[in-house]
């Protein structure tokens, strides 16, 4: 095997030379010191308009809000410095792995080096214990079992096995079970010593090269998530910048004095500093939600994506059906024919049949428990034979190295006679290819034509949902040189024409959460589908048992074939159920054009599809449910090709064949023992699919809060700006403690607590809006601010037309000619605006709970109600003069204001509903009926009005494909 490592440098360098390519094998994590860091953040753009904003309140004599909101900023910023420097040292810690290791020279000496000297090339030697592997390697000698839940969420640990000699250039993404990847723990080491302990490796990759740094690099630097909420706002800002230019301009002509101080004022009130860190608290909540159920966020931004979700996609085993399987029965050949199903394999007679469910496996031994894959675990228990860890060279056994003996139980069953059965040594694992749908092993010990009803006994079990595996023998020469045989065509040598021995029939129950997930997402147009390695019948049967395709629903089994020599590319449709097809072409195309139909396919029809029939392929993923016999790598390309037609993807999958697809999606979860993976942005304690729908959830109520959030911190800035122009045109302004009152006291509490509400109890088919400009958004925003302005002018207008009247002094301008009745009418009205607007944006049906489940925010409500009321209705106190506002008798006058507030949240709030419920619909059709711009809709469109599917009056497929066989 010619084993090609970075940058291509021959492997027959120096060493020293080879050091000064590659460098350390270190995987450095830059923490950089905290006066660095202050640098840094003091340069964001939020803390350069922070100071900004205080030194112009100072020139203007706020010094106590000037004060305040240094100080907060300060603890903002000495807050954020140590959680960045605390996240950076975590993740250089988590990084940097430093160990000794033994490596192997040219000259067969073995040397005691740090892992920091490694460099592609080196050969290592594992000890039998294992060790947490500093660096990419590939297997040359012996066996490895592995723990790689770090990298891909996968618990049961893995066997990795020695490459064989080989033209073939190797590949770490190619060949993962002779790979041993950087930070990955190896528990056992064995069959590559001289006493058939320990195990050989070399170098392929070092440092940021390695898989481990290849992760750590996409932490460091993650990619931008395309989400239109997140790029919506950002536009959002600027529209609020162009409206801080439009009040600046007003400003200079209003006022002729302090004209610089006053514009810039404006810039400060109407664009909110506080809105970034508004817009994340809702996600904060929601991941602290998440977590409490036992599901780990890595990055919190893919919670509002969640939200967005229109298609799901399921791993089968270990995600839909329980991890483990139970023996159902052993049909073993007798001739040319079954025999009898057998319940129990220990009622098996002694024989290859016996040998091969005790010895085809690829579990390890440690500490005397086996570990391993549980289907393979639940054949060997069920055999009664036990597993002994004699390695090494085995008089026994020829003299073979060997890596495990299988023996059978110490008592024979009375039914077995005399006849007793052998122990059986394996000496060579070729572990299980996604490619070729199978694994082998090269045993010594004691030691067939296929059944004429072979595949209709294979299609009853697994239409029935049954895991049926088959076994067959082949006796091996002397001569056969088993260090050439690799998965290539000399193991494709090996493995033909071998005798059939029989069937091992096992039993996957589904889960009983399943059923009850998948109706749920469907009942919210949520469409579920499911990818698999399993067999397509097996995957279908599982598909009808969980809900996926329902009892009089039909399914279709699409079957492509690439060209051959001597016929071209073909796509054939096939109408059945279990095992039996119809061959009447209009009916199935009556079932095509229908909505009741489900397309099932299999990993090569798949892969033929994509390369021969791209331009069909979107029509058939828009009614694929059931994906099976695939591959990691044509999960992970499904993933992509449905992103394509505009679906939001999410992922669920249990294993490492899944890590590839749980990254590609927009949302991959993990079902993972770890509390955390970096296999995919969410991983979930629990062992079944009931994370789903609650993430979808979580992920609708933080993007509705979001969503609120934004539009309250907008609002509060629109008031303000309002009442500022409103009081300059008065020649006054807000005082000091006015503002901190609104902006520290009153709007940020309730900005804090309004996004505690959790998420609704249902999945509603309506999926969230996530554009902030579309016409509901910006309508209500423009419409509320209309009325909140008027609301100010009204009470203005109320307070000049009272008899009691005084007008203030025009010669003093801005906050010293505190306290005027015009500063405490406008005072009086937007802090009651503050209030009730909090109300009428939040919202509650159909993504959250009702308002008044947060009882924190029904709280502060309350409380602020009564303050506002109290401040307005009562005689003066040290709070009012401390507020500086004037002393008005007239209560009369008081209740009117109140009044006023109330009419102006009456009408919000009956306008905010309106526009929930459609009211702007009308608008929408007078521009008339536009076409979706997701793909997957206007293709479902054109499905649902297309007279036949395939066209009865055109050829579906081009002409220079075979007949397209609808059966």
């Amino acid at each position: 095997m010619n084993i090609t490592v970075s940058l291509f440098v021959c492997l027959t360098h120096s060493l020293s030379y080879r050091k000064q390519i590659f460098g350390a094998n270190v995987i450095d994590v830059p923490v950089k010191s905290y006066l660095q860091l202050l640098f840094e953040e003091v340069l964001n753009p939020f803390y350069i308009f922070q100071v900004f904003s205080i030194i112009l309140w100072m020139s203007d004599r706020y010094y106590y809000y000037a004060a305040c909101i240094l100080i907060i900023s300060l603890i903002s910023i000495s807050v954020s410095l140590y959680e960045i420097r605390k996240q950076s040292t975590t993740l250089r810690r988590m990084a940097r792995l430093i160990v000794n290791v033994t490596v192997r020279r040219d000259t067969g000496e073995e040397e005691c080096v740090s892992s920091e000297e490694l460099v592609p090339g080196d050969c290592i030697v594992i000890p039998a214990e294992g060790l947490l592997l500093p660096c990419d390697a590939a297997l040359l000698a012996g066996e490895c079992m592995v723990n790689e839940s770090m990298l891909t969420g996968e618990s049961i640990p893995v066997m990795k096995t020695s490459l064989s000699v080989s033209e073939a250039t190797y590949r770490s993404e190619s060949q993962p079970r002779h790979t041993l990847f950087c930070g990955t723990q190896l528990i056992q080491a064995k069959g590559g010593g001289p006493a058939g302990n320990g195990a050989i490796a070399v170098v392929t990759c070092t440092g940021f090269f390695t898989a481990k740094g290849d992760l750590i690099s996409s932490i460091l630097y993650p990619q931008p998530l395309d989400f239109r909420f997140f790029r919506d706002a950002m536009k959002f800002l600027l529209f609020l910048g162009l409206l801080a230019l439009v009040g600046t301009i007003y400003s200079i002509v209003i006022l002729l004095n302090k004209v610089v101080i006053r514009s810039l004022d404006i810039v400060t009130i109407i664009v909110p500093p506080a809105l970034p860190a508004a817009m994340t608290t809702a996600t904060i909540y929601a991941q602290s939600r998440l977590k409490h159920h036992g599901v780990f966020c890595i990055s919190p931004p893919r919670i509002n994506i969640c939200s967005k979700i229109s298609l799901f996609c399921f791993d089968k085993t270990g995600t839909l059906t329980e991890e483990g399987l139970d023996v159902w029965g052993v049909m073993e050949v007798s001739g040319e024919v079954f025999g009898e199903l057998v319940p129990d394999p220990l009622f098996l007679p002694p024989g290859l049949m016996l040998s091969a469910l005790a010895s085809c496996h690829s579990l390890a031994l440690l500490g005397g428990q086996a570990l391993g894959d549980p289907l393979e675990l639940k054949m060997i228990e069920s055999t009664g034979w036990v597993m002994t860890n004699e390695m090494g060279l085995d008089s026994e056994f020829g003299k073979h190295r060997v890596l495990a003996v299988m023996r059978p139980p110490a008592s024979e069953l009375p039914s077995q006679g005399n006849s007793v059965s052998q122990p059986v040594a394996i000496i060579r694992r070729f572990l299980f290819s996604s490619s070729l749908q199978r694994m082998s092993v090269v045993t010594v010990g004691p030691g067939g034509a296929v059944p004429s009803h072979f595949s209709p006994t294979l299609r009853e079990y697994a239409s029935q949902g049954f895991r049926v595996l088959g076994f067959a023998y082949k006796h091996l020469t002397k001569e056969t040189n088993l260090s050439t045989v690799e998965r290539s065509a000399a193991l494709v040598e090996v493995e033909k024409d071998m005798n059939f021995l029989g069937l091992l029939v096992m039993k996957n129950q589904v889960k009983p959460e399943s059923a009850e997930v998948i109706r749920t997402l469907k009942l919210a147009q949520l469409r579920p589908v499911m990818v698999t390695g399993d067999n397509i019948l097996t995957a279908v049967n599982v598909a009808r048992a969980c809900g996926m395709v329902l009892s009089h629903e039909k399914v279709i089994f699409v079957h492509a074939s690439p060209p051959t020599a001597s016929s071209v590319a073909s796509l054939q449709f096939h109408q059945g159920d279990g095992a039996v097809a119809t061959t009447d072409t209009q009916d199935t195309i009556d079932i095509l054009n229908s909505a009741g139909y489900h397309l099932a396919i299999n990993g090569m029809s798949f892969a033929a599809l994509c390369d021969h029939f791209p331009e069909y392929l979107p029509k058939i993923l828009m009614r694929g449910t059931v994906y099976a016999r695939m591959t990691p790598e044509q999960k992970t390309q499904l993933v992509k090709a449905l992103q394509k037609l505009n679906y939001r993807v999410g992922m669920c999958g249990d294993g490492a064949n899944d890590c590839g697809a749980l990254r590609a999606a927009d949302v991959g979860v993990s079902l993972s023992e770890a509390e955390a993976s970096v296999a995919s942005p969410f991983t979930s304690k629990s062992d079944n699919i009931s994370c789903v729908p609650l993430l979808i959830k979580e992920g609708r109520c933080s993007l509705v809060t979001s969503f609120s959030l934004f539009k309250y911190m907008a609002l509060y800035s629109l008031i303000q700006f309002a009442s500022v122009l409103i009081l300059y045109t008065e020649k006054t302004n807000l005082g000091d403690f006015q503002f901190l009152f609104f902006d520290l006291v009153l709007v940020t509490v309730l900005a804090i607590v309004m996004g505690r509400g959790g998420p609704s109890d249902e999945l509603h088919p309506q999926r969230p809006a996530a554009s902030l400009l579309s016409l509901p958004v910006l309508s209500s925003l423009l419409l509320h601010t209309v009325l909140l302005i008027l609301a100010q002018v009204s009470a203005l207008l109320i307070t000049v037309s009272q008899d009691w009247y005084v007008p203030l002094n025009s010669t003093v301008t801005g906050a010293a000619n505190l306290p005027n009745m015009e500063d405490t009418s406008i005072f009086t009205l937007t802090g009651f605006q503050y209030i009730m607007m909090s109300i009428v944006i939040t919202k509650g049906y159909p993504y959250k709970k009702p308002l008044y489940y947060n009882f924190l925010f029904v709280g502060a409500l309350l409380v602020f109600f009564a303050l506002m009321c109290w401040l307005v209705l009562f005689r003066h106190t040290i709070i009012h003069q401390l507020l500086k506002l004037y002393e008005i008798n007239d209560m009369s006058y008081k209740l009117l204001l109140i009044a006023v507030a109330a009419l102006n949240f009456f009408i919000c709030y009956l306008l905010e509903n309106l526009i929930d419920r459609g009211a702007l619909n009308c608008l929408h059709n007078l521009r008339g009926k536009r076409e979706s711009k997701k793909q997957y809709k206007r293709l479902d469109a054109h499905l649902a009005g297309t007279p036949s599917w395939p066209p009865l009056n055109q050829p579906l497929f081009p002409t220079q494909c075979s007949v397209i066989g609808v059966s």
